[in-house]
């Protein structure tokens, strides 16, 4: 029986103070929580009730419980080094790990990567600051190192680092007030 693919959301408790700091700088960060919390709960909502894949949250810190998912922790280390955790534990896959923060993800595009990785052994999602919003495997992620992360050189270290792996849509990570303005987001509730 062929296994379930599975999506993983990389998740932070959402505490104000301790996510979106970058975002948090230039619009506050009681905009900035309630930000992360209204994007993570539709994130888990919209992308949750689609079938074809399992969905699993990448908790943090790792005595944090989300209810209503199943969950597993991120451990230690750089975000390289919890991103290639979280997926080479749901090998031989098809596993994908997205972040919270991406407010355009539809199931459309967590489909279309796994239907990548059918023919190449990673995707990535490249996103409009030259990171990316999407990692995708099935076989073994190497470690992700060096990788500049939170610069325009995230995208192309990683793609040195993974020969043959395929792209998806390029969408936009919330990371600070500008990307927050492009989305024209209203979250004074």
């Amino acid at each position: 029986m062929r296994r379930r693919p599975t999506l993983i959301v990389l998740a932070k408790q959402p505490v104000l103070g301790r996510v979106k700091t970058r975002l948090a700088a230039g619009i506050g960060p009681v905009r900035a929580t309630a930000f992360y919390r209204t994007t993570l709960a539709r994130t888990l909502r919209v992308l949750g009730a689609d079938r074809r894949w399992r969905l699993v949250v990448a908790a943090a810190p790792d005595r944090w419980r989300p209810t209503g998912v199943e969950r597993m922790t991120q451990g230690r280390g750089d975000l390289g080094a919890r991103m290639r955790r979280c997926l080479n534990a749901h090998l031989p896959g098809p596993a994908v790990l997205i972040g919270a923060d991406i407010p355009a993800v539809r199931p459309a595009h967590i489909a279309a990567a796994f239907a990548a990785l059918r023919r190449a052994p990673w995707v990535l999602g490249p996103a409009t600051d030259g990171g990316y919003w999407l990692i995708g495997a099935r076989r073994p992620v190497p470690p992700l190192a060096p990788v500049r992360w939170s610069t325009p050189h995230a995208l192309a270290d990683t793609l040195a680092l993974l020969p043959g792996a395929a792209l998806g849509p390029v969408l936009r990570d919330v990371d600070d007030a500008r990307d927050h303005k492009e989305y024209n987001l209203n979250l004074t509730a």
